[in-house]
């Protein structure tokens, strides 16, 4: 696997590599990131993952340091995984002194994560796009579990015709049904026991619309049961799954966000054919 951190050294692997498939991320893998990586492999004869933790996506409230970094054990499962290229730039490579352009999507960012973040998805849309144009990939993975984020990705391909397809990776999850996430080691064995429940009663309350419940009741029951428990939900809605309007009717994507002391868990499944 080549390892690279400046765009020199970047042009030259890719040139050498030929047609890449790219899999973002910031690090601190799991076997959710392996799962992405194995998708990319489907897709395109090479693999890329690049590790950046990009602080245009933090915000001023969000402690950028504290987020979880393992270089050496990141590129240890790279390796294992079959990925041919890491990029890893710093942050001066990425955006060098006097950067001027940010990318800004509308329609699917707002609200939610976009509401609840603001200014996280111009930081997103900015190093994707980064990243597509660095990597000249063809085909890039996402994971299912920041479905939001997903649909911002697709938005912004589609709208300023970036040749690169955007694919979709199922979400993995822990036996227990709690989504994988690099935040999850922040749970203290209490909330760990506890996080699981958040799927569980998204679940219950696709089951309960699909069995004729109206999505405002089912809704307000789910979100109840998980105030009691404990959580702090954010939100809990039922959304068109590529505009991320709300709806009043499957099929859809039931999005979540929800705190545990000082995690914030997102999860996201379909509703019917959503």
């Amino acid at each position: 696997m080549k390892i690279v951190r400046d765009l020199p050294s970047l042009r030259a692997a890719r040139a050498e590599l030929g047609p890449l498939a790219l899999v973002p991320t910031m690090g601190a893998l799991h076997a959710g990131h392996l799962s992405l990586i194995a998708a990319a492999r489907r897709e395109a004869p090479r693999v890329a993952a690049s590790i950046f933790v990009n602080p245009l996506q933090f915000g001023p409230q969000e402690d950028l340091s504290r987020y979880p970094r393992d270089e050496a054990g990141d590129l240890a499962q790279l390796e294992a995984a079959g990925c041919d290229l890491a990029w890893l730039p710093s942050v001066e490579v990425m955006y060098p002194p006097g950067r001027a352009t940010t990318i800004e999507v509308l329609g699917p960012s707002e609200g939610w994560e976009g509401a609840a973040r603001p200014g996280h998805f111009r930081g997103v849309a900015t190093v994707c796009a980064k990243l597509f144009s660095q990597t000249g990939a063809t085909v890039a993975v996402f994971g299912e579990k920041d479905w939001q984020q997903y649909q911002v990705i697709r938005r912004m391909v589609a709208d300023l015709d970036l040749p690169v397809r955007i694919v979709g990776g199922t979400t993995v999850r822990e036996a227990d049904g709690l989504a994988m996430s690099s935040r999850n080691r922040f749970l203290d064995p209490a909330a760990r026991a506890l996080a699981p429940r958040l799927h569980r009663a998204m679940q219950a309350a696709a089951a309960a619309m699909l069995a004729g419940t109206a999505p405002a009741t089912a809704l307000a029951e789910a979100r109840q049961s998980l105030t009691a428990a404990g959580f702090g939900v954010d939100y809990l809605a039922l959304v068109e799954a590529e505009t991320l309007r709300e709806t009043d009717k499957a099929p859809g994507r039931l999005i979540a966000a929800a705190k545990l002391g000082t995690v914030r868990l997102l999860d996201n499944i379909a509703v019917g054919a959503g």
